[in-house]
């Protein structure tokens, strides 16, 4: 059987390599929260028919072989060894939202054994303020990214209102169409704008990348050894429909606006904890991912080869975006955080710096090797304020098994950063995760503060009479 399993050896990927090494460990910690208690049984079935279909990496190890070269090797699984039920003292239902939060704290760092696949399913069956039972599954970043994870706990849920139909997801924006509309002339001015652009943006990711480090903030404290440490969890839940309307309002995109909140939202920490640091010099390093598709694929269409247009794995770019910082006009008019924000971030997704950063990272772990490029991005990471990711979640509310799902969301560990923000829809809300340091960051006053930077971007934008026109 073992001489069956080494024909099938898989290589391991080289951002695979990158994520699980003595640098770096990194996991996505998605959290499922049912309406109705969820009983441990059902997960038996429900990581055999969706975890061992999803893909071969989640019954596998990571092995050496005799060439050197890391391979995804087949074992044997036993599912009741990844499910971890904690066991509570009968108290209050009050008092377990305390009990969640320092149970999450716990799992959060710790590592799974090298030795089984990579991956744990924690049930923790008692009930919080918002859910009856809630499931956190701790997925190894080797085995894919955020998109690819999703999609994989996606596949099991149905609409709540009709199993039937298939889910369904917020269309992504096209933003080619103004290109499409410009004369050949403005095409060649605009592509070798792009072209000198992007030259200039390598080479300034390079440098903040491997030299330079941002400012000492509240959210940046430049101890290395933080990704050991505690950390705590917090939620933001903003309305999409009023995201929508201001978006529109301001003629942007949500991700401009949604960042442009946090980003305001970080400077008003700043100045409430120390108002020098409201015009230092932090950075938010953004993870997009650079599939070129809308919404979620069949699990059949993300297990095919990457020559074939496979979807499975880590595909995504990180993009370095300067927080602006608090000046007086952005205090009189916040709206400048989200202008801002767009045209930062359309000139990074224009620019095709990513593209010879990935090259110059491939060049590197040729010539010296996956940990040599992992000390790279975990650099990257700690000379930064910040990371931030999205994902889309489902329109309809949905269920497991006819139990209701009240709500999704997730976060990423394994690096230094003090801040790491994630962002996921689902039915009408788009929910915002703080992962915080403990001790360092105040956790509740920095959500306080983005939740007033939302009501002040949200009412400022309804109270202008036109659309701005952005380049």
């Amino acid at each position: 059987m073992d001489k069956l399993y080494e024909e099938v050896e898989e290589p391991v990927s080289p951002t695979g390599q990158y994520f699980n090494n003595s640098i770096i460990s990194s996991y996505v910690v998605a959290f499922m929260e049912f309406a109705n208690p969820f009983h441990e049984s059902l997960l038996i079935p429900f990581i055999t028919n969706v975890f061992f279909h999803a893909n071969p990496r989640f019954s596998s190890i990571m092995v050496r072989g005799e060439d050197g070269t890391m391979r995804w090797r087949k074992v044997e699984v036993y599912p009741e060894e990844h499910i971890k039920i904690p066991k509570l003292p009968e108290i209050k239902e009050s008092l377990y939202d305390n009990y969640f939060n320092e149970y999450v704290t716990s799992i959060l760092n710790a590592r799974t054994p090298q030795d089984k696949p990579l991956w744990e399913i924690h049930l923790f069956k008692y009930p919080t303020s918002k859910a009856a039972t809630t499931a956190i599954f701790k997925l190894h970043h080797a085995i894919g990214d955020g998109y690819s994870l999703m999609s994989a706990l996606l596949s099991c849920l149905n609409r709540a209102d009709d199993p039937s139909l298939p889910l369904s997801f917020p269309s992504r924006q096209q933003s080619h169409s103004k290109y499409a509309q410009k004369s050949l002339f403005q095409k060649i001015c605009l592509t070798t704008s792009y072209f000198f652009g992007s030259i200039l943006d390598f080479g300034s990711s390079i440098i903040q990348t491997r030299i330079t480090e941002d400012d000492i903030t509240p959210i940046r404290s430049g101890y290395e050894g933080t990704e050991l440490q505690p950390f705590a969890l917090s939620e933001i839940v903003l309305s999409l429909d009023q995201i929508k309307a201001t978006k529109s309002k301001l003629g942007v995109t949500i991700n401009d606006l949604v960042t442009g909140i946090i980003f305001y939202g970080i400077r008003l920490y700043m100045e409430e904890k120390d108002e020098k640091t409201k015009c230092s010099n932090s950075k938010s390093v953004i993870l997009l991912n650079t599939r070129n598709i809308s919404g979620y694929k069949s699990l059949k269409e993300m297990q095919k080869p990457k020559s074939e247009g496979g979807l499975w794995g880590n595909q995504f770019s990180m993009l370095q975006i300067s927080i602006p910082k608090l000046t007086q006009s952005r205090i009189s008019n916040p709206l400048e955080f989200v202008w801002e924000s767009s045209k930062l971030i359309k000139k990074k997704r224009y620019s095709f710096g990513v593209y010879l950063m990935a090259l110059l990272m491939d060049f590197e772990r040729k010539l010296r090797g996956p940990e040599a490029v992992a000390k790279v991005l975990f650099k990257s990471a700690f000379n930064s304020s910040t990371l931030i990711t999205n994902m889309i979640g489902p329109i309809e509310k949905t269920a497991v098994e006819n139990i209701p799902v009240n709500g999704i969301y997730f976060t990423v560990m394994g690096g230094p950063e003090n801040l790491f923000i994630s962002l996921i829809s689902y039915v009408n809300i788009l929910r915002i995760t703080l992962r915080t340091l403990k001790g360092f960051i105040d956790e509740q006053k920095l959500k306080l503060c983005i939740e007033k930077a939302a009501e002040v971007i949200f009412k400022a934008a309804m109270d202008i009479s036109e659309i701005p026109t952005t380049n």
